[in-house]
């Protein structure tokens, strides 16, 4: 198979030892056939061990090896190398703090994630004995497009609300978020429609749509936001008109 040599600039920061992050560039020679990871990991193996990055399943399934490639974030083991020409940029993914070269730290994303309760939320379960609760195919099919995130976070750093109110929950959250809510075995919604209305939730997206362009496994969050933001007005609007205890 033919090969071809580009050039691949990548960003590194040490933090024991950079102030700010740096470029290096190293010369490659690549098959027709390699996605962007698979240059990553020839740099890593062959030229320069101590480069670091994260990736794991190459399907496309883990979401792990977000980066961003000529400054747009890209699942690289799916991002094929030949749409590309002789220079490649690779950098970490926008709008995180750089742990190590491409490396990002996902502690806040976890946290915003974890505040939307992307589980199955009831009030009571069913005994063991009394089986599952089943659901319809159509029933299914209100969600499933949004139960497709992998979490790679390139959303996040597609998004200028992201980019600019570091506390906006973010796409890849709410779609989860909504996700729940709009399963039928679920009971949890009034909670995540309250956690929708506060500060820096849904009504602070400007609905640029980039979430939607970028997504990998089109889950369309920047619908999941929308949707989401019509569900918690009508929620509230409900709670006006028959509030919790009321008759």
């Amino acid at each position: 198979m033919r090969e071809v040599t580009k050039t691949f600039v990548l960003t590194r920061f040490d933090p024991d030892q950079d102030e700010a992050p740096r470029t290096q560039e190293y010369k490659v020679p690549v098959r027709e056939d390699w996605k962007v990871l698979d240059a990553i990991n020839f740099i890593k193996d062959e030229i320069d061990p101590s480069v670091s990055h994260r990736w794991s399943c190459r399907m496309a399934v883990c979401g792990s090896c977000g980066m961003m490639v000529n400054g747009e974030p890209k699942l690289t083991c799916k991002t094929a190398l030949s749409d590309y020409g002789d220079r490649v940029e690779i950098e970490p993914l926008a709008n995180f703090p750089i742990v190590r070269d491409l490396v990002v730290e996902l502690e806040g994303f976890m946290d915003k994630f974890k505040s939307v309760k992307p589980w199955i939320v009831r009030a009571k379960q069913k005994a063991a004995e009394e089986g599952t609760y089943r659901q319809s195919t159509e029933e299914l099919s209100a969600f499933k497009q949004f139960s497709m995130c992998i979490n790679c976070m390139l959303c996040y750093s597609a998004c200028p609300v992201v980019a600019n109110e570091p506390e906006f929950i973010g796409p890849a959250a709410i779609a989860l978020g909504h996700r729940y809510n709009m399963d039928s075995r679920d009971e949890g919604a009034s909670e995540r429609n309250q956690r929708f209305r506060e500060e820096g939730t849904v009504f602070s997206c400007s609905y640029a749509n980039e979430c939607s362009e970028v997504c990998p496994k089109d889950v369309d969050p920047a619908a999941a936001v929308n949707q989401a933001k019509f569900n918690a007005v009508i929620d509230w609007a409900k709670g006006l008109v028959m509030p919790k205890g009321g008759s």
